[in-house]
């Protein structure tokens, strides 16, 4: 639908261990954010009305070789099944910023992420879904979903370790 991202994976693994690397931080680190990014800070309070902060670094000698960090407030956990948080670009301290304070275009303060996840029998059918993107550029929303892919190209890497 117009003004959606939707994202939809599916995980060789089973829906307790990819929730498990959506909700704590050990595991969260080793996949969030795009090829070339690592994970230095995950603080997650997994609760509803808690919060995560966390932080995702660039590739070393590129205009991204810092911390980027976006946090938000849990609004909706069903165990297992699905995970409601808004999102927004942070400081180190944990402040709401704009987009702008890292140099890029002038995305919403809040946006809303809802992730989905349904048991398949020992695979894991995983939906990530702004329901709006009203006020993110054409090529912003190519960049997020190709950011959220290699995420995700991480994150189904990682659950092979297991």
């Amino acid at each position: 639908m117009a003004n959606e991202l939707v994202i939809e994976r599916i995980f060789d693994a089973p829906v307790e261990t990819v929730w498990k690397y959506w909700t704590e931080p050990e595991f969260f680190k080793k996949w969030w954010g795009p090829q070339g990014f690592t994970c230095p800070t995950a603080n997650i309070d997994f609760r509803v009305s808690g919060k995560y902060h966390v932080a995702m670094h660039g590739p070393q000698g590129t205009e991204w070789d810092k911390d980027l960090w976006s946090t938000g407030t849990y609004k909706e956990i069903i165990p297992h099944e699905k995970i409601v948080v808004t999102d927004s670009f942070a400081d180190e301290k944990g402040n709401v910023v704009p987009s702008t304070y890292y140099g890029m275009q002038n995305f919403p303060l809040e946006t809303t992420v809802e992730t989905t996840f349904e048991d398949l029998g020992g695979k894991t059918k995983m939906t990530l879904h702004y329901p709006s993107t009203e006020g993110i550029s054409e090529q912003d929303l190519t960049n997020m979903t190709g950011g959220w892919n290699q995420s995700f190209d991480k994150l189904a890497e990682s659950l092979k370790d297991l």
